[in-house]
């Protein structure tokens, strides 16, 4: 039974602040690894909580998700176990593109993720707001809180979403807090500040909530769930124990692929786009009020009809928030502006103009901490032992959030803990993709993945995860020995079959002809012995046989650009005293401080040039 630390004398290793989806992944992972970990959150009664969409993946963000699943994270299974809906985008396209999404009961989902976490030896929960940073000698050692109670640790991982001094807009009307009806942080960002970090502000919003049973689904399409869903999860490696299924018929959640609920799409009518452009002066994106960058990928409705006006209707998404709940999601109606003037905008849709509206739209604005100030460890470069994760670093979205929170209390485990550190470069996966943009180029508006943000998207199709990561984390604690094994003995019967069948012809032809672009099991004349493997591994041979000349072309890139670029650079390096690198180029290097050239050449702005002359500095230091 853990008991409450409060000694300095008695520190923990990871101590995490925040509970949302970066929060949980951080815990989780430290915890895995053997650390002693504590989770401080606000209220233990919105852990993991949909604060947007009650839902997971999409577009690249499926690939994350599975990721997260390939390194041991909880997010992959919480979602497959509390989903009403499952949708595999770009079907029709190559794997490369595919994506899973999934609807969430977005209740179910929070509860089982407070579940988990409440089974997980090593993890203390605890509710408590944390109000400022405990430093010694440059170092981050421990935490205040608003009881006036303080905990210690080695290390800390801050995960703490939109509640940085966030402030909630409704027209002119605003609240502080960091999501409508929750608490604030107004004292944490000067802790920030004081360390010497730049702290600025963005922008996010939501769309209003609504009645289902009084939405007129005759003016919409409906989208039903896919009928051979596709999970985040790879069940065919998991054991029972990885499944977290100890918990027996108490279980949150069900049966992946039991429940379903349709989706709708509708659209805005020509009068909506009136409404907004008469009452556009209400909006605080525009009259002033609001100062933070919004995400350009995720538009409000207002923004919409300012930035494209020849386009006189949008496509609105209307999608249930949970299994036991009649409450609705309008995705694509986001706004801030003033509640009489959303419902003349709600009314004026055909599908709605008689809907029960249960909570209004509203923006938000936070503090985030540029993350070019952080390591590609996602650990601070100017505060030792502090770790960021999520939205603090400017990122939108539960997936970006969750593979972060991943990586950095996995690392914040292994510095506690003395072991091996976990990089990922950006061949590895979106994962580190991700986090190399971030530290490297950094983001002024909220930074969402797309598989386009990849150059090696190829390798990255979603049931891959597994394989890619494998060799990376096998000794790091975050799998089991037992899922260690199997996903090791799943990469040898894969490396076997695609050797046999790129020898191998089929009545005169060769096997990549005769397989479908979407990978058809049903339609694949295989050889003896195919039938008996998972329909997982069955697909991941299908895939490399029938790209396998893309593929070792984006390998060979690969192999060639880490011979050039994994070089490490002398952390004691001095950049000014570089004169044949250009001053940007030198100023840019001393902000982020790469630990590699490899990490230096994605540096924005930076020429090939002078990653030449960089590379021969390097080598002088190395003599």
């Amino acid at each position: 039974m853990p008991i409450i630390r409060t000694s300095p004398l008695n520190p923990y290793d990871v101590i995490v602040i925040g509970a949302g989806h970066a929060g949980v992944e951080a815990a989780s992972a430290a915890a895995r690894m053997g650390a002693q970990t504590l989770l401080l959150t606000g209220n233990l009664d919105t852990i993991a909580k949909m604060s947007c969409n009650p839902s997971i993946g999409g577009i690249a963000k499926g690939q994350i998700v599975r990721e997260i699943d390939a390194l041991g994270g909880e997010m992959a299974n919480c979602a497959d176990h509390t989903a009403i809906q499952f949708k595999l985008l770009n079907a029709s396209k190559g794997p490369a593109v595919q994506s899973p999404r999934v609807q969430c009961d977005k209740q179910q989902y929070s509860l089982r993720m407070k579940q988990t976490l409440e089974h997980l030896s090593n993890l203390t929960l605890f509710q408590a707001i944390v109000t400022k940073l405990i430093y010694k000698s440059g170092k981050v050692v421990g935490v205040e809180t608003n009881f006036n109670v303080n905990f210690y640790a080695k290390t800390i991982v801050i995960t703490t979403g939109t509640f940085l001094k966030g402030k909630i807009f409704i027209g002119s009307n605003t609240t502080n807090g960091g999501r409508l009806g929750d608490f604030n942080s107004r004292t944490l960002p000067e802790s920030f500040r004081f360390a010497g970090l730049n702290v600025e502000r963005l922008k996010t919003g939501t769309p209003a909530r609504i009645l289902g049973s009084t939405i007129d689904f005759k003016f919409c399409d409906e989208q039903k769930s896919d009928e051979s869903p596709t999970f985040f999860s790879f069940y065919d490696t998991r054991a029972e124990e990885d499944l977290n299924l100890g918990i027996n018929e108490s279980r949150i959640g069900w049966k992946p692929g039991s429940v379903e609920r349709s989706c709708w799409i509708t659209n805005t009518d020509f009068s909506t786009k009136d409404i907004v452009n008469q009452h556009i002066d209400q909006s605080p994106l525009y009259s002033g009020l609001i100062y933070g960058h919004g995400a350009r990928y995720c538009p409000s409705i207002e923004d919409k009809y300012v930035k494209f006006p020849a386009k006189e209707t949008h496509r609105l998404f209307l999608e249930p928030e949970g299994r036991f709940s009649d409450e609705w999601y309008i995705n694509g109606l986001s706004t801030s502006l003033p509640f009489d003037v959303q419902r003349e905008i709600v009314y004026s849709i055909p599908a709605l103009k008689n809907v029960t509206i249960l909570r209004p739209a509203y923006a938000i604005e936070y503090d985030y901490i540029p993350p070019t100030q952080t390591m590609i460890t996602l650990e601070s470069k100017m505060i030792e032992n502090l770790f960021l994760a999520g939205q603090i670093n400017g990122t939108s979205g539960y997936e970006e959030a969750a593979i972060q929170g991943l990586i950095a209390g996995a690392n914040a485990a292994a510095k506690a803990l003395g072991s091996e550190e976990i990089i990922l470069s950006r061949s590895d996966g979106y994962a580190g993709v991700l986090i190399d943009d971030l530290v490297t180029k950094g983001t002024q508006e909220p930074y969402r993945m797309f598989t386009s943000r990849a150059e090696y998207r190829l390798l990255f199709n979603h049931n891959s995860a597994e394989l890619r990561f494998i060799e990376k984390i096998a000794n790091t604690g975050l799998l089991s020995d037992t899922r260690v094994k199997s996903i090791r003995h799943k990469k040898s019967q894969i490396e076997y079959w695609v050797a046999r069948l790129l020898k191998s012809n089929y009545q005169g032809k060769h096997y990549s002809t005769l397989i479908d672009e979407t990978l058809n099991l049903e339609n694949f004349a295989a050889p003896e012995g195919f039938s008996i493997l998972s329909d997982s591994v069955k697909k991941e041979i299908l895939y490399r046989v029938k790209y396998s000349g893309y593929l070792e072309r984006e390998l060979r890139q690969v192999d060639k650009m880490k011979q050039q670029t994994s070089m490490l650079i002398p952390a004691d390096i001095n950049y000014n005293s570089l004169t044949n690198i250009s001053i940007e180029a030198r100023q840019k290097l001393i902000s982020v401080r790469p630990k590699t050239i490899a990490q230096a050449t994605s540096i924005s702005g930076i020429r090939t040039s002078d990653i030449q002359q960089l590379i021969i500095a390097v080598y002088r230091l190395m003599k």
